[in-house]
């Protein structure tokens, strides 16, 4: 793992880098190049999904980095129309294949929708193979992790959810830590919505320590103990955004981060009908 990063340890004992590299809305012939340089910089957890369309291009990049593979953590995603059993297990092989690996880090239900119980037993017969190290969720809410965590024999290691200082998920927090399920947030930056690289309190924080508006985020999310994925396509910013392990938020500046959140998604929610259905319609090949 990179010198400057900072391992979390998962429920059943897997560690994972706390800052790894994301590669959504990357498009798939620059892919290769991106999580190559990403690599080059230090990063050495890669998320990627099924649904992304990228995943052979992490793959090339992976396998041209000459790192060894259990240096690396690499994390996809199983979409909702391969959702059962039989169906996971295939698109699971399909990940696998794309990927050139001959193990997962992570495989996650990328939505609570669809036959996802019938797809975490599968995954659960995955993981007891030792073709995937780790099983976890995305985009749960609360209830949906808690009857999915009570109605199983594995707990799932991690939920990546949208995550930033306008949707700061405090009580997704709590309720992860009381099951011992690893929060990890996707669009820390907020995709730049709601003006957040200009933000005035941000903007004030950085000017105290030196550093960029994505760096006080990037901090402001690793002192909360939450698994961060940032995506930049350019090397001068990631390496910016690995460089958050050498100075601290004071406790007044996590408080005024907190003061920021407004308690909603500013994407989407998973629990209007509309947008279900709109998922549900999405296939993937």
């Amino acid at each position: 793992m990179a010198a400057s990063n900072r391992l979390v340890t998962l429920n059943n004992g897997v560690q994972m880098p706390i800052l790894g590299f994301g590669v959504f809305q990357v498009p798939d012939d620059q892919t290769e190049r991106v999580v190559a340089d990403a690599l080059a910089a230090g990063y050495r957890a890669i998320d990627t999904a099924a649904s992304y369309g990228n995943e052979e291009a992490v793959g090339r990049a992976i396998a041209r980095s000459g790192i060894p593979r259990d240096e690396l953590f690499v994390t996809t995603k199983l979409w909702i129309q391969h959702t059962g059993e039989p169906t996971a297990r295939r698109e699971f092989d399909q990940s696998l294949r794309r990927l050139g690996l001959d193990y997962l880090d992570l495989y996650l239900i990328h939505q609570p929708l669809g036959d996802y119980y019938s797809s975490w037993h599968a995954m659960e017969k995955l993981q007891a193979e030792g073709l995937i190290r780790a099983i976890g969720v995305s985009n749960f809410h609360r209830d949906r992790l808690v009857d999915l965590v009570t109605h199983n024999d594995i707990t799932s290691a991690v939920n990546q959810v949208e995550t930033h200082p306008f949707f700061q998920r405090a009580a997704d927090q709590r309720v992860m830590r009381e099951h011992g399920v690893q929060i990890e947030s996707w669009g820390p930056f907020a995709e730049g919505r709601n003006n957040l690289f200009t933000n005035p309190v941000l903007t004030r924080i950085g000017d105290a320590h030196g550093r960029s508006v994505a760096q006080v985020v990037l901090r402001w999310l690793i002192q909360r103990d939450v698994v961060v994925i940032p995506k930049s396509v350019r090397p001068d910013r990631m390496a910016q955004n690995l460089a958050v392990f050498d100075f601290d938020l004071t406790d007044d500046e996590m408080t005024s981060i907190a003061a920021l959140d407004t308690g909603a998604s500013m994407f989407f929610d998973h629990r209007d009908p509309e947008m279900v259905a709109c998922l549900g319609s999405r296939r993937v090949d």
